[in-house]
């Protein structure tokens, strides 16, 4: 068994000694960099530098995938704060797919029999114990009650919960200690307070994300919610009374994940129609309902045979307080308007992102032209009635200059953004991926109806 197909490392002990190998090898490439600095021009250091991030990039990715689970998770959820991180390690951290080793049939059978006690298995007429979806925290497996009920049970994994502290510990210690210093001394880091908060923020979600509970509660408030707005958007109905803290018991849709669906050869029509969908989904959850579903991998989407799309995966919602919603459209607003820099200036103000010290001026001199490939292609979709996704440049990066400076001025980050920049770049990936065209007008940005 290699590393890559191994178990999450549940000693501490163990994982302790993964965190400090993946530093000591850091440092040897950090030597092995100023030595070799001395005998480059300034074009060769900035280029040994940047491949130097990439290989601390790797560095990191190797340890957080040999600890697996809630590790990794969060470095995939840190990969897209892309003004965050240098870009050759943000590349790095985004190749985290967290794919866990699938529980084998006893302890599947041990785990049921703590959530539904030792009769579990009559409380179904089949189950199937070979999980047919895994992923970091917990997996699924297909069930069908006496009265021809289909279900998905989401198994949490054994111990997870014991990892998600020890896991963020590890993962602080290497960005916002020693490995950062070794790896960004030109200051291409943020603030460590900045993005302390933001790893306390993924380190929360993760804790809510294993509370099974809490996710029922959320599906039965989305699907409610979403319903009478969207009938196209179906979210399973939950089994209340096969669900646990650690089971959650759910409607199994039928349908496809997008890239079975994409290898149908659907047509443009087709793709459009449910990129349009997704979209609205996205805009109404936002500045409607003020409840963000903040995990849109593709896996949680399913093409349903009837035409409606089946939205998964309840653990990560965000609530969006009104002023963060207000300020963020009053952003993205002013953002898309030629002579928009006060207000753009005045929400950034609100939302926390800045404070009253950096005036108009230097505002406009400063920090909106480093931000400008970001905030530029954040909004490239509100510029025209309808977007071509299909054709969607990559998110861009800052170069070192634009991050030092964009650092210079952001001194604060609201707790919603993280979760808000996480699922915008996930709905751009997905509707990339459908070469969707979608109407974009909408009644809350730039003003225009929809």
């Amino acid at each position: 068994m290699n590393a890559a197909s191994k178990p999450p490392r549940t000693s501490r002990l163990a994982r302790g000694a993964i965190a400090g190998g993946a530093l000591a090898r850091a440092g040897v490439a950090r030597l092995s960099q100023k030595a070799q600095d001395l005998a480059r021009d300034e074009a060769q250091r900035a280029a040994a530098r940047a491949a130097h991030e990439a290989e601390l990039g790797r560095i990191l990715f190797g340890a957080l995938n040999q600890l697996k689970g809630v590790a990794l998770k969060a470095a995939q959820l840190l990969s897209c704060e892309a003004q965050l991180l240098p870009e050759a390690l943000r590349e790095q951290l985004a190749r985290a797919c967290y794919q866990a080793t699938p529980m084998n049939q006893a302890l599947v059978g041990k785990r049921m029999r703590q959530a539904l006690g030792p009769d579990w298995a009559e409380r179904f007429a089949h189950f199937e114990p070979q999980a047919f979806a895994a992923a970091s925290l917990g997996q699924v497996h297909r069930a069908r009650l006496a009265d021809g009920c289909e279900l998905a049970l989401k198994l949490q994994y054994p111990g997870i919960a014991a990892t998600v502290a020890s896991d963020m510990r590890l993962l602080r210690g290497l960005l916002l200690g020693p490995l950062s210093g070794l790896a960004l001394g030109e200051g291409a880091l943020p603030d460590a307070a900045l993005l302390g908060r933001v790893l306390d923020e993924i380190e929360a979600g993760l804790a809510a994300e294993l509370d099974y509970a809490q996710e029922a509660r959320a599906m039965d408030e989305f699907r409610a919610a979403l319903a009478p707005r969207l009938p196209r958007l179906a979210v399973p109905e939950v089994c209340h009374e096969l669900s646990t803290p650690q089971l959650l018991a759910m409607q199994a849709l039928p349908g496809l994940h997008l890239a079975e669906w994409l290898a149908g050869g659907p047509g443009q029509a087709e793709r459009d129609r449910y990129g349009q969908l997704i979209f609205d989904a996205f805009m109404v959850m936002v500045f409607e309902l003020g409840r963000l579903h903040a995990d849109p991998h593709p896996g949680n989407y399913l093409f349903m045979p009837d035409g409606r799309l089946g939205l998964l995966d309840f653990g990560c919602t965000r609530a969006l307080p009104r002023a963060f919603v207000t300020n963020l459209a009053r952003a993205w607003s002013a953002g898309l308007a030629p002579d928009g820099d006060a207000a753009l200036r005045e929400a950034y103000l609100a939302l926390g992102l800045i404070d009253a010290g950096l005036d108009l001026d230097h505002f406009r001199r400063e920090l909106r032209p480093a931000l400008a490939p970001l905030l530029d292609w954040q909004l490239a979709p509100f510029r025209v009635p309808m977007f071509d996704f299909g054709a969607r440049a990559p998110l861009p990066h800052l170069d070192a200059a634009q991050q030092r400076q964009a650092m210079r001025h952001l001194h604060g980050m609201p707790p919603e953004l993280p979760y808000l920049d996480r699922a915008f770049l996930g709905l751009n990936q997905l509707l990339a991926r459908l070469g969707a065209r979608v109407r974009t007008r909408n009644p809350w940005i730039g003003g225009d109806g929809p």
